[in-house]
């Protein structure tokens, strides 16, 4: 749901790096993405286990971050461009729907009310009823479970590495959906760009190519990172390498930003590999 459906992953890094930070936990936007797809509680564990604090038990951190998350998805929420189309274009050849998300059951009924499509999906689950979250499958098999599908008769849509790996795992075919808006592509990318132009040897390069001071601050402008980052579907990203071998490249190296740096990003390596060698 989130950041695939809707648009609520800017909602999601503003809400935990804010409530996180008054527990002593450094946030920043690119390490909200090493938890992206996983279950709250999950998520919460994973910055205790880094950053132990005091006081506030892990789960009334979870429940602040819940009680924050419920009142800006109410009033602010949107769809993603595309979804409402990719929405009506299942429901006009009959394909039965579901909404596997691992937010809180709250979150994903507040979201749903918001924006009217309560009666879109036959069947919402939730990851907060699963022991345990994405990647492993048990989320999608309870889903297919609830449906009455075998899971190799689904097919699930993805933007998130565990989420790709939930699914494989649940031996369902997956549609991993890429990143294609330019604002929160941009973002991810200046997560890592950022570090690259703190220091002086990268950024005086870019300099000499003929960026600016400008250029080079606050991660890098729009310019200066739809230069150095491919951004798009599979298909945009090999149009890319094309263009530099064109230029007469010998050698393009590629790396992805999955988000999740604790995470090899194998899956996306295999989509890229077909894409570019065919």
């Amino acid at each position: 749901m989130d950041g695939l459906l809707v648009d609520s992953e800017p909602i999601w890094h503003d809400v935990e790096i804010d409530i996180f930070s008054r527990h002593g936990v450094p946030l920043t936007v690119e390490r909200c993405l090493e938890t992206k797809g996983m279950y709250l509680g999950d998520a919460v564990e994973h910055w205790y286990e880094r950053y132990p604090w005091s006081g506030a038990t892990r789960a009334e951190v979870a429940a602040e971050i819940v009680d924050a998350m419920a009142r800006r998805l109410e009033a602010a929420v949107e769809l993603k461009p595309g979804a409402r189309h990719a929405l009506d274009f299942c429901a006009a050849r009959a394909a039965v729907l579901a909404l596997a998300s691992s937010s809180p059951r709250r979150l994903i009924d507040a979201t749903l009310r918001r924006l009217g499509l309560e009666a879109r999906f036959a069947v919402v689950h939730s990851g907060e009823d699963e022991p345990v979250g994405k990647p492993d499958p048990a989320i999608f098999l309870t889903t297919a479970r609830l449906l009455g599908v075998a899971p190799d008769r689904c097919v699930v849509f993805e933007d998130s590495a565990a989420g790709v790996l939930a699914a494989k795992g649940a031996g369902m075919a997956c549609v991993a959906v890429p990143e294609a808006d330019p604002t929160a592509a941009r973002e991810r990318a200046r997560a890592f760009t950022a570090g690259y132009l703190s220091l002086p040897n990268y950024a005086n390069n870019l300099r000499r190519l003929g960026f600016s001071d400008e250029d080079v601050a606050g991660g890098g402008s729009d310019r200066l990172v739809d230069a150095v980052v491919c951004w798009g579907d599979d298909a945009q990203v090999a149009e890319r390498v094309r263009r530099y071998h064109d230029a007469g490249a010998d050698h393009v190296c590629l790396q992805v930003l999955s988000g999740n740096r604790e995470s090899f990003p194998l899956e996306e390596y295999r989509r890229l590999a077909l894409a570019i060698l065919g």
